[in-house]
C-alpha cells in the first residue's frame, strides 16, 4: 500500500512538474513574443457590415469548456448561417468536440501537447492551414494563455477577439487583441464566450468593445441521444464484466482531480459516501481515466463490498462514457469533465466546487447540482493566476463539504427509500 501511495504522489509530482513548466514557458517566453508580435504594423479595421466568411475558435485547453461554449457555437451558427466555423484545440480534446454538430469534423485543426517536439511541428502546420483556409476572424476563448493569443495573430485572422484585462490587474497577452473584451469575473464562462461572439461585429465601438445585458439570458446543455440498442449492448457488457452491478440501481464516482488534485475531495469522503450508498441497496462504479485506477483501487479496497467496482478506464471513449451515464441514476463529482458531460444526459449529477467556483464554472444542465462551502479564500484558481493556487494543499474548502451533505442532497435527488442511513462515516 506505500508504495502504491508513493507511485501516486509521484505522478500528481509530474502532473504539476508539466503543468508549472507549461505556465513558465507562457509567461517568459510568451510576454516576449506577444510584446514582438504586437510591433507589427496593424491591420485596417473591417468596414461597418462586414461578415465574416471562416471563423476560427481557439478553445485548447479542458473538455470541460467545449461542453460550456455550445451555447456561443449555436449563437454563431444563427448570426453567421453563411460562414466556416472551424475549431483549434488540443488533440486530446478532438473526440469531446465531434459529439456536438457544431463544427464539422474536417473543420477542426488540432495539436499534440504531449512532448515538445509534437507540439512545435503541430503548431507549424496548425499555422499554415489556417492560413491556407483563409481565416478572417478569430476568436480566442482561453483565460489569458499567451499561446492561444499568438496562434490568433499567425493565423493571418485580421479580426481577433480575445478577452483583455482593460484597467483590470491581468496577464499580458499584447495589444494586437483588436476586438477586446472585458473579463468578467462575475459572469458565467458559457455568457461570456456568447459576448466573445457578439465582438465579431465590427459596428461595436467604445471600450470595453461589447456592452451588452446578459442578466436572465438563458444557457443551454444540449443533449446527446444516444441508440437504444447502444445502451442495451453497453449494458449487458457491463452486467457480464461485473455481476454485482445486477438488479441494482448504479450511482457513479469520480473522485479524480486530473491536472489539478487539489480540486480533488478527499478519498476517505468518498468511501464514506460508497459505503452508504451500498448499505441503502446501490451498486458504486469509480470511474476516471486509466491513470486513476489507484485512487479507485484504494476506495473499493476501503469498502470491501461486491457492489463496489473501479470503472477506471473501462469506457474507451467518451461515447462510451456518455452512454455508461444513461445507465447510471446518479454521479458524484470533483470538479471536471464528468460533471460537464453528465449535463449531456438525463442522470443527475453532484458537482463538488472550491478552489473554483460553480458561479463561473458550474454545468449548465437542469438536473445538475453544485455544492460549494464559499471559504473566504475560494476560489483560488482564477484567469488571473494561470489557475496556480497559492493554497498549501489542504483544500478546506472542499473538505468543508461534508460526506452527510452530499448523502443527503444524493438521496433527494435518487428518490431515496424509506429508511436511508445518513453518516459521516
Amino acid at each position: 500500500m506505500a508504495a502504491k501511495r508513493s507511485s501516486v504522489v509521484t505522478n500528481f509530482g509530474a502532473l504539476k512538474l508539466k503543468v508549472d513548466i507549461q505556465r513558465r514557458i507562457d509567461r517568459i517566453a510568451g510576454q516576449i513574443i506577444c510584446g514582438i508580435l504586437s510591433l507589427v504594423p496593424r491591420y485596417k479595421p473591417h468596414p461597418r457590415g462586414y461578415v465574416p466568411r471562416n471563423i476560427l475558435v481557439i478553445m485548447l485547453s479542458e473538455m470541460g469548456s467545449l461542453v460550456l461554449a455550445q451555447p456561443m457555437f449555436s449563437f454563431l451558427s444563427e448570426r453567421y448561417p453563411h460562414a466556416r466555423i472551424y475549431a483549434l484545440l488540443f488533440q486530446r480534446n478532438r473526440e469531446c468536440l465531434e459529439l456536438f454538430d457544431s463544427v464539422p469534423s474536417e473543420h477542426i485543426l488540432t495539436i499534440r501537447d504531449d512532448s515538445f517536439q509534437a507540439l512545435t511541428g503541430d503548431v507549424i502546420r496548425a499555422i499554415l492551414r489556417m492560413r491556407a483556409i483563409g481565416v478572417d476572424a478569430v476568436i480566442d476563448c482561453e483565460l489569458f494563455s499567451r499561446i492561444s493569443s499568438i496562434l490568433s495573430f499567425l493565423s493571418g485572422a485580421k479580426l481577433r477577439v480575445g478577452f483583455h484585462p482593460h484597467t483590470q490587474e491581468g496577464l499580458y497577452r499584447g495589444s494586437f487583441i483588436n476586438r477586446p473584451v472585458l473579463y468578467n469575473p462575475y459572469h458565467h464562462i458559457s455568457t461570456q464566450f456568447i459576448t466573445l461572439a457578439y465582438a465579431l461585429n465590427p459596428a461595436l465601438g467604445g471600450a470595453p468593445t461589447v456592452k451588452r445585458k446578459v442578466r436572465g439570458e438563458a444557457l443551454f446543455s444540449p443533449r446527446l441521444t444516444i441508440a437504444p440498442e447502444a445502451i442495451e449492448s453497453f449494458r449487458d457488457r457491463l452486467t457480464r464484466d461485473f455481476p454485482g452491478v445486477g438488479a441494482r440501481k448504479l450511482a457513479l464516482l469520480y473522485p479524480g482531480g486530473g491536472l489539478l488534485p487539489i480540486r480533488a475531495w478527499p478519498e476517505e469522503n468518498f468511501s464514506a459516501v460508497a459505503r452508504d450508498l451500498i448499505r441503502n441497496g446501490y451498486a458504486v462504479g469509480i470511474i476516471g481515466l486509466k491513470g486513476d485506477n489507484a485512487v479507485a483501487a484504494r476506495i473499493v479496497s476501503r469498502i470491501s463490498a461486491a457492489d463496489c467496482f473501479d470503472l477506471t478506464g473501462y469506457t474507451r471513449t467518451l461515447r462510451e462514457l456518455i452512454t455508461l451515464f444513461h445507465l447510471a441514476a446518479l454521479l458524484i463529482t470533483n470538479d471536471g469533465g464528468p460533471g460537464h458531460f453528465a449535463s449531456l444526459t438525463p442522470m443527475p449529477a453532484i458537482v463538488l466546487f472550491g478552489p473554483e467556483t460553480p458561479v463561473l464554472y458550474g454545468p449548465i444542465g437542469k438536473q445538475t447540482l453544485s455544492l460549494y462551502a464559499g471559504l473566504s479564500c475560494s476560489p483560488c484558481l482564477t484567469a488571473y493566476n494561470h489557475r496556480n493556487s497559492p493554497c498549501d494543499g489542504n483544500n478546506v474548502c472542499l473538505k468543508a463539504i461534508s460526506p452527510k451533505m452530499v448523502l443527503r442532497e444524493a438521496y433527494r435527488l435518487l428518490a431515496p427509500p424509506s429508511e436511508t442511513s445518513v453518516s459521516d462515516g
